[in-house]
């Protein structure tokens, strides 16, 4: 199978690209600037128009990963660029799959739980609607999926990722980071909700939506068992063999933000998500708990 990953240069789309090489899979990245050297082939295209990569798509499978990071501040014009950097892509694969006698095979379309906004203590399954904001979080993701709403393809699979823990990333290297320099207590109330996974899971989610010809539409790509802060800090704490750390309260969060020049919502607000659907699918998790996969991932 030909696998076009869209946006696929980055830590995440690299974990992809090797696990689909490793199984057989010839993997295609899109790229606004190749580089010499790669394991894939690459194609230059600019993310914003069609252009000779199109031809790419031909009866090939697509993952659409496009986009900035989100770890920055929540300015106006960061929130406009986190938007344009998902949105500019996902339309121009669309019109370059339009004009194809054989449009994609599938379209896995990655998303976020973020969509969900600030979530409280609700369970959420994907039957729940999306928030109306913050718009650096459910305002960027709503308008991500909008834009892949009704693309030309075979089916379409959207995954609405939690955080995603791996090694060497930016989410799980700053935690370890946080606990490591004696700041691995409790963040805010520590009541917020996480939503997590470890990276062996996502990269079996692919697979299975890359393969399974019934699945089609909303899956939450995160562990079953999400944990409230509090509980994630002191399962690190216990993987990294430190002892108890003083909360860090809200004001001291958004004062640090600001200094790092990220997004304050990113710790203090949460989700209590749910992969109702790929439970429904007979999806088995391998890290279905969080000690055990941050062990599996921390430990030397």
């Amino acid at each position: 199978m030909q696998v076009v990953l869209a946006g696929g240069t980055g830590a995440l789309g690299r974990r992809i690209a090797a696990d689909l090489s490793a199984r057989g899979d010839e993997v295609v990245i899109l790229t606004r600037s190749p580089r010499p050297g790669s394991r894939y082939r690459q194609v230059a295209w600019d993310g914003t128009k069609v252009g000779p990569w199109a031809r790419e798509l031909e009866g090939a499978a697509l993952i659409n990963l496009a986009g900035e990071l989100v770890d920055r501040s929540p300015t106006a014009a960061n929130v406009e660029l986190l938007s344009r950097s998902r949105v500019e892509p996902t339309r121009a694969l669309a019109k370059a799959a339009a004009t194809l006698d054989q449009p994609p095979t599938v379209w896995i379309q990655m998303s976020t739980l973020a969509i969900y906004g600030d979530g409280g203590d609700h369970i959420l399954d994907e039957s729940a609607p999306p928030a109306d904001g913050p718009p650096q979080m459910a305002g960027v993701a709503r308008a991500w999926e909008t834009a892949a709403t009704g693309v030309p393809t075979g089916r379409q699979v959207v995954l609405r990722t939690g955080i995603v823990l791996d090694r060497n990333t930016p989410a799980l290297d700053r935690l370890a980071g946080l606990v490591r320099w004696g700041l691995g207590g409790r963040v805010g109330t520590g009541q917020q909700w996480v939503s997590w996974l470890h990276i062996a899971d996502l990269l079996a989610v692919i697979r299975l939506a890359l393969a399974d010809p019934n699945l089609s539409g909303i899956f939450h790509a995160t562990s079953p068992n999400p944990v409230r802060n509090a509980e994630l800090m002191a399962a690190l704490r216990q993987v990294l063999r430190r002892p108890p750390a003083p909360p860090t309260p809200a004001p001291l969060v958004r004062f640090g933000a600001a200094l790092l020049r990220t997004d304050p919502a990113l710790a203090l607000t949460g989700r209590r998500c749910v992969p109702s659907h790929l439970l429904d699918a007979g999806f088995v998790f391998g890290h279905p708990h969080l000690t055990p996969a941050l062990r599996d991932l921390l430990s030397p």
